[in-house]
């Protein structure tokens, strides 16, 4: 057994217990991106690995399945997704974000629904686990964090609402890392996982 099943085993058997939240997280890897073979390890052995752990601290599974897709792009430079599932959290893998988001910052990751899906897009190129308390948190944990706290649900946010979020998703990320406190996300989490499940097929 690899050390990635194994990982989604314990989060699986550890959410059936009953003592922890299950998330339930579609992951995709971009046929099209053209990954260095280091970014994909590092990802795998550390990344992800490290986003179970704080979530389990939270009171949380990443409850996962996998599948095939890619990110396409229309003559006007916009990304379409392939592969996407409704009513499950997508986590997109791809080297860099696309342009119609990124602008140009280098950014490691976005979340937003796309035709009622729900999408955490992370670029390797960029993406690490947790570095700095309240600052420098593990992206994959950071971009989940923007679904469960259910920013997605702002179309629109004005400018200060932004910075709030960002600071937020550090913050509560920190929480779990830390002092193995996740109570507001997993309160927030039961709230967007019935609104997830309400989105129509």
């Amino acid at each position: 057994m690899t050390r990635r099943a194994f990982v989604a085993l314990a989060a699986a058997g550890a959410a059936a217990d009953g003592r922890l939240l299950a998330i339930p997280i579609h992951r995709i890897t971009d046929a099209r991106a053209k990954f260095a073979p280091a970014e994909l390890r590092h990802f795998w052995t550390v990344i992800w690995p490290e986003a179970v752990r704080d979530f389990a601290r939270g009171g949380m599974a990443l409850a996962t399945t996998d599948g095939p897709g890619e990110i396409r792009y229309t003559a006007a430079d916009r990304p379409l997704f392939l592969g996407l599932q409704r009513h499950v959290l997508n986590l997109v893998l791809t080297r860099d974000l696309p342009l119609y988001w990124d602008e140009a910052r280098a950014r490691a990751g976005v979340t937003t629904i796309i035709d009622g899906c729900h999408v955490c897009v992370i670029a390797l190129r960029y993406a690490h686990g947790d570095q700095a308390p309240f600052v420098s948190v593990n992206t994959c944990v950071h971009e989940v964090l923007h679904a469960l706290m259910q920013d997605v649900f702002v179309t629109k946010p004005k400018w200060y609402q932004s910075g709030t979020r960002e600071f937020n998703a550090d913050y509560y990320a920190t929480l779990m890392w830390l002092f193995h406190d996740g109570s507001a996300v997993r309160r927030s989490a039961e709230a967007y996982l019935r609104r997830l499940r309400a989105v129509t097929s």
